[in-house]
């Protein structure tokens, strides 16, 4: 038994500084992620409508730089140059929204935007090169750096919803300012041991090197002002979103088609249903900081034994089920499998979207049970967080293992990419969703909870639906993916 002190002797170099770097990093986004659509409507007078698009293109550019962020880091910049560059970009973001006008506003949104979307993937490329390809040590990192990622959105959120009591926005501002570059400080003092390992930039020459960090400081910095045009237009922006991803969505279906290993095509045949099915439970779940938060703040009693319960609170309920409920799944699941349960992708998908249904469900019945003043009681809006946070446990670690899985050597990078990209389009439907709300009038909670309840129990329904459709195709889909595990596919995987 191996004691604590060898334990921690035993971490890579790196990996321990990239957990305390993971959760400063996190602060920021946690913050806007939360807060944004508040922000908008009560301090900047934004319409539901306007707010809720301008949150769909954030998590849309979010999600949708990740791809382009590890390319640029890999091949031009380093993982950890621009893992700092963009932390850098998001400093100068929040403190510029801190100002409090509508100009600082977009520009802030669009210096970190380019700095969230980009250097989340050199932080999880950085963390995967300090183990071997051998190392089993690395499933355990990347748990403790979720772990550090929740903790980061459980604090974020935490500070989000004392500050929104107060109304105080530029001190949270600023607060997110501080906590960003604190990440900044941690990896200068980790400079050494942060650097890449396995990328194509350290074959390079040093003048080469130059060229290359010089081209992509420029694609860097050029990134802002294009963001910040189509922030803009938000309404376009995500129009556009929607418009790539149907024709990413088309084109994977034509090398579906024309792939000739009949095996691959049956992988990729299953990933696609898959795909879609993941569509409909992160365009629900991405509701969470539109429409459900405008909920919760307008149409929810929020006093929880004499205490008001900040509308960014609620969301740390699924930063709690996540660190609680991730480990007690992960073992209930284990011993599930070792009675002989068969619990595989297909049904984790398919309970996965029937609990997120689930959780919009219950919404429009404690609407129908609201008291005289038209609030609903705070229990059904924590009932429904808890419901998607376990969905969200089904589907979200099997995902990028699916990839892996399923995808032909040739398209694991377009694959990613478009499992990648199937949340940002998610956030544009979510916000597409979250503007059929009318503007709300405060203290008349009736006046919108009739169409709360339609829009909840269509989502719901409509989540239910699919998750009912993937159980009848459970038989179809374990049939294509099975046909990856046959012997002859083993033996030439070995060797």
């Amino acid at each position: 038994m191996l004691t604590l002190k060898q334990k921690i002797a035993a971490i890579p170099d790196g990996a321990g500084a990239l957990f305390f770097i993971q959760i400063f990093a996190t602060l920021g986004f946690a913050v806007l992620y939360s807060t944004l659509v508040l922000y908008a409507t009560k301090k900047l007078n934004f319409s539901t409508k306007d707010a809720t698009a301008i949150m769909g293109v954030f998590g849309a550019f979010n999600y949708g730089l990740h791809l382009f962020g590890g390319y640029l880091g890999g091949r031009f910049m380093s993982n950890r140059n621009l893992f700092v560059g963009g932390m850098v970009l998001q400093v100068i973001g929040c403190a510029w929204i801190s100002g409090g006008s509508v100009s600082q506003l977009y520009w802030g949104l669009a210096f970190f935007l380019t700095g969230s979307g980009l250097n989340v993937t050199c932080l999880n490329l950085m963390l995967t090169q300090r183990f071997k390809p051998e190392d089993d040590r690395r499933e355990s990192a990347f748990l403790w750096n979720y772990a550090g990622m929740n903790l980061g959105f459980f604090v974020g959120f935490t500070v989000a919803g004392y500050f929104q009591l107060q109304e105080d926005y530029p001190s949270l501002f600023i607060f997110a300012t501080v906590g960003n570059f604190l990440a900044i400080v941690l990896a200068g003092f980790n400079w050494k041991v942060l650097g890449d390992l396995n990328t194509q930039l350290l074959d390079v020459s040093p003048t080469q090197f130059k060229l290359r960090f010089a081209l992509g400081l420029t694609v860097l910095i050029g990134l802002v002002p294009l963001v910040y045009v189509m922030l803009q237009h938000a309404e376009l922006s995500g129009n556009l979103v929607i418009i790539t991803g149907i024709m990413i969505a088309l084109i994977m279906g034509f090398l579906t088609l024309k792939h000739r290993d009949a095996r691959e095509r049956n992988n990729m045949s299953a990933y696609l249903i898959l795909t879609l099915g993941s569509l409909v439970f992160w365009t629900l779940y991405q509701m969470a900081p539109m429409g459900l938060q405008l909920f919760a703040v307008n149409n929810v009693n929020r006093q929880v034994w004499g205490i008001e319960i900040a509308p960014q609170w609620i969301q740390n309920i699924n930063s709690f089920v996540i660190m609680v409920g991730g480990p007690l799944v992960a073992i209930w699941f284990d011993k599930l499998r070792a009675k002989g349960w068969n619990i595989d992708v297909p049904k984790q998908f398919s309970a996965s979207l029937i609990l997120i249904g689930a959780g919009f469900l219950v919404l429009p019945l404690g609407i129908s049970l609201a008291g005289a003043d038209g609030l609903s009681a705070f229990k059904w809006i924590a009932l429904s967080y808890i419901l998607q946070s376990l969905g969200e446990l089904l589907i979200s670690p099997v995902g990028y293992a699916m990839i892996g899985k399923l995808a032909p050597r040739q398209y694991q990078g377009v694959m990613m990419g478009t499992w990648m990209l199937v949340t940002g389009v998610a956030s544009v439907l979510a916000s597409y969703f979250s503007g059929l709300i009318p503007e709300a009038t405060e203290g008349l909670a009736s006046s919108t909870n009739a169409t709360y309840s339609h829009i909840f129990s269509s989502l719901g329904w409509g989540s239910v639906a699919v998750g009912v459709t993937m159980i009848i195709l459970i038989p179809l889909l374990r049939k294509l993916i099975t046909a990856s595990a046959t012997p002859a596919a083993a033996t030439s995987a070995a060797h």
